[in-house]
């Protein structure tokens, strides 16, 4: 773990310490974080690769445009990186709306909307996963833009790998409805959804453990069914 001088500027603030002092102590945990992250990811891709091969068939035959979504996201240290997902949406839909999606977005596909529903569209995500950029368990990462709106707090989430899953991710699986009816989804996410959403993601920071990580993981599986 990087000395806390050596963090990026904006890490150095009296409100992230704490947080620092308690990820410090707990080598043993981030060890095997990162032993589990290895061989599950390593374990999943031999019973993965046949459907994400036949969802990437799918959704290639079912609209125009590519198989996967890459996005610019942030990760440990504020390090940007590329998330791997299945496209869910229609070609450049990022310059025809919002970076959050609504419930009942028209830029969402037919079978986007049923990736979507059980998570499918995250599985090239344990690509991330092997890569190290990312874990099974941790903060979702945000995208850039709106990391740029942390408050000093907020940047202890960015001690540690970003995740396929959190705390705040289960809490807020209908993300989508609550932004339904905003006029501007964007301010209404940063104003009112992030913060609610950063409250379980400093939480999880605090005390977070291999145990509690595979407790979260099996959470995860009982919400999507």
């Amino acid at each position: 773990m990087k000395a806390f001088d050596r963090l990026p500027e904006q890490f150095q603030n009296d409100r992230v310490r704490p947080y620092y002092e308690q990820i410090k102590k707990k080598t043993g945990s981030r060890v095997a974080k990162r032993v589990f992250d290895v061989v599950c990811a390593l374990l999943m891709l031999v019973f993965l690769i046949i459907p994400i091969l036949v969802i990437a068939v799918i959704v290639k035959a079912s609209s125009k445009g590519h198989v996967f979504f890459r996005q610019e996201r942030v990760t440990t240290y504020g390090r940007h990186f590329k998330i791997f997902k299945f496209r869910t949406m229609v070609e450049n839909a990022e310059a025809l709306g919002t970076q959050v999606t609504t419930s009942g977005d028209s830029r969402v596909t037919g079978i986007g909307r049923f990736l979507r529903k059980y998570r499918l569209d995250e599985l090239p995500q344990v690509f991330n996963v092997l890569g190290g950029s990312m874990s099974f368990v941790g903060t979702r990462p945000e995208v850039p833009r709106y990391v740029e709106q942390y408050d000093d707090e907020y940047y202890a989430t960015l001690l540690l790998p970003a995740g396929i899953t959190s705390l705040a991710s289960i809490m807020y699986k209908d993300e989508e409805k609550l932004l339904e009816s905003a006029d501007d989804a964007d301010r209404v996410y940063i104003e009112q959804v992030l913060p609610e959403k950063m409250k379980y993601n400093l939480e999880y920071v605090t005390s977070f453990g291999f145990f509690s990580d595979i407790k979260l993981m099996f959470k995860t599986v009982k919400e999507v069914f």
